[in-house]
């Protein structure tokens, strides 16, 4: 990560309205995926700081990977349950995962299929993988270059991933569709001005909570529709044998 990026990371998920609205909506598919409050332990693939992990262990015992250590607090409150090393055959944990996730996190490795592959290695029957990712090349900007993304996805691209790895695609929808037209324009400003990637800023209150409330209502309501856009893509996948999630 952008070193100024990672100083700023902390305050950036716990205010910025873009990371509390998809906190709400990841939270809020965890508890359809988690069918019971005494679920398997849960891994959370490049956890940063563990920033996720105390609203993620109401639904079981967390613990993270995180292959920057610049992004883990030595003496944190989770630095215990992180470690810091690459995710593949090297990650030897010696037990399995009721519930895996990848948030924003597929786009920044160059080889993604074995990432997932290695994630189904670690799944225990019936668990569920839950994938956030930006959506559309499209909507490439210099934010995918600070963030050093290799890949924006189409549900097309990542249901393909998926299932070359060996998994099944039980749920997968499109969010932050009204992010879609900004980021063109934005894209299309750049393709003439060429601007120096910058870390973003938290807007004024009034603004970031509108925007806050203008995403969540836009989750709850209308990414609920087949809608075939938006500028992140949700998706929840679960090894081929098993049984399909049910909305």
């Amino acid at each position: 990560m952008d070193p100024e990026y990672a100083l700023r990371y902390r305050e950036l998920y716990e205010k910025h309205w873009w990371w509390r609205a998809r906190e709400a909506l990841i939270a809020e598919t965890i508890e359809r995926v988690v069918k019971h409050p005494t679920a398997g332990a849960i891994l959370d693939v490049g956890c940063g700081d563990g920033l996720f992990f105390e609203r993620l262990s109401r639904f079981g015992p967390v613990e993270g990977i995180e292959t920057d250590p610049t992004g883990v607090t030595l003496g944190g409150p989770w630095a215990n349950q992180i470690h810091v090393q690459p995710f593949d055959e090297s990650f030897q944990p010696g037990r399995r995962y009721s519930l895996i996730l990848f948030l924003d996190v597929l786009e920044h490795f160059a080889d993604p299929l074995a990432r997932l592959r290695r994630a189904l290695e670690l799944l225990e029957p019936n668990g569920a993988i839950v994938v956030t990712v930006p959506a559309f090349p499209a909507l490439w900007t210099s934010h995918d270059v600070l963030n050093r993304h290799f890949i924006r996805y189409t549900r097309g691209t990542l249901e393909a991933l998926a299932r070359k790895a060996g998994a099944q695609v039980s749920f997968c929808r499109y969010f932050f569709q009204w992010m879609s037209p900004l980021k063109l324009v934005v894209r299309l400003k750049e393709a003439i001005a060429r601007p120096v990637p910058e870390t973003p800023r938290i807007p004024p209150d009034w603004l970031n909570n509108a925007l806050y409330h203008v995403s969540r209502f836009e989750q709850k309501v209308v990414s609920r529709w087949p809608i075939p856009f938006g500028s992140s893509l949700l998706a929840v996948l679960r090894a081929e044998q098993d049984s399909a999630f049910r909305r």
